[in-house]
């Protein structure tokens, strides 16, 4: 990824963070395969690096790749000593599965000294790239990006419930010490049912038996272990009065599809959230495109108080980016109200609106361009 290659040149340290089994292993081994490897997830070398930092460390004289690093916190300290001595740039990798704690801490050790890479599974275009992209939509919102579905043969319906099992029930019951493992899973499985819609945390609370508190402190967790991402409104008000809730997404549809008990690409046609799923599947392309340039999400949606809204909003310069996303494969004129209603009150700000859909074909409608899902990142 020429991203952490430009960082790494930059500063001492790199950091590769995002959800389990998306590759960062993989991504900081190829690209610094001179340098020495360590895994945090292997009980010896994370007892030594716990009880000895500096004894852990010193055996990289010459940097290293330091996976899982948020089993040991500690070591930031110590790596700042290190690099501040050496001055060497893309000294150290780390890699770590969650932000929740560790970005903090990389903050308070080691500011101004890391570059940070987020990666989530593959993007459309990465699949278009290596030949795996399904060329069936239902069939790409059944699988989802996770590596591990394209690189050996395995279905989602045997994959997803073991990551579930090992990844997201062990990880975040670490993180949150629950003791009602029924409870935390029912909570996800709401969380899934919910993505591409508002979020209501009190009714999602009540749906799931519990309080308002704990339903806040556990999404917080999904969203730093990569799993969810709430989507702001936009902030400027435009003349209207504009709803203030969040937006819940998933960030792969394979995964929120699977805890939605979806088991087959065939059944997605007339799921009732396949619109949703569509929807899901395209704000997490627009992340994968923002995060593989080194950029924060930054992703916005505007919705007023009469119903008006536009899917996605992003700030391109001084201007002002709208997406619309629909998931037929036919375009309907009513799509375009949306736009047509922030476009009068955004004014010179707004940009040629885009309109991502379920179709085939690339076009412009109106000022508007169309755009196929297949062309995601091309």
């Amino acid at each position: 990824m020429a991203t952490a290659t430009r960082l790494a040149q930059g500063f001492p340290i790199l950091t590769i963070t995002g959800p389990r089994q998306s590759g960062k292993t993989t991504l900081a081994r190829a690209l610094f395969a001179e340098r020495p490897y360590v895994s945090l997830e292997n009980p010896e070398q994370r007892e030594f690096a716990t009880t000895d930092p500096r004894g852990f460390l010193a055996r990289f004289r010459h940097g290293a790749v330091i996976d899982e690093v948020q089993h040991c916190p500690d070591l930031l300290s110590y790596l700042q000593g290190i690099v501040d001595e050496h001055r060497r740039m893309g000294e150290f990798v780390l890699t770590g599965s969650q932000q929740f704690g560790l970005m903090s801490r990389i903050t308070q050790s080691l500011a101004g000294r890391v570059g940070r890479v987020e990666l989530l599974p593959f993007s459309i275009s990465e699949l278009a790239g290596a030949g795996l992209l399904p060329q069936d939509l239902d069939e790409l919102l059944w699988r989802g990006g996770y590596p591990a579905l394209y690189d050996r043969p395995l279905a989602p319906d045997d994959w997803f419930p073991n990551y579930v099992a090992t990844y997201v029930e062990r990880d975040v019951r670490q993180l949150l010490a629950v003791r009602d493992l029924s409870l935390l899973q029912r909570f996800v499985k709401l969380c899934a049912a919910r993505t591409g819609q508002l979020l209501n945390l009190s009714a999602l609370a009540n749906d799931c038996g519990i309080s308002h508190t704990t339903a806040r402190e556990w999404l917080t967790v999904l969203e730093a272990s990569y799993l969810v991402f709430r989507m702001p409104p936009y902030h400027r008000n435009f003349g209207k009065r504009l709803v203030k809730t969040p937006k819940l997404y998933f960030l792969d549809t394979g995964l929120a599809a699977a805890l939605l008990g979806i088991r087959d690409a065939a059944t997605l046609n007339l799921h009732p959230l396949r619109g949703a799923l569509f929807e899901t599947l395209v704000v997490g392309e627009l992340i994968k495109q923002r995060f593989n340039d080194g950029k924060p999400a930054e992703l916005y949606f505007w919705r007023d108080n009469t119903g008006n809204e536009v899917d996605v909003v992003f700030e391109v310069g001084t201007e002002l980016q709208a997406v619309e996303i629909k998931s037929g494969a036919t375009l309907v004129r009513d799509w375009l109200k949306g736009i047509a209603k922030w476009q009068s009150l955004a004014g010179a700000e707004a940009r040629s609106p885009w309109l991502i859909y379920g179709g085939a074909d690339a076009y412009q409608r109106d000022g508007v361009q169309v755009i196929p899902w297949s062309a995601l990142g091309g």
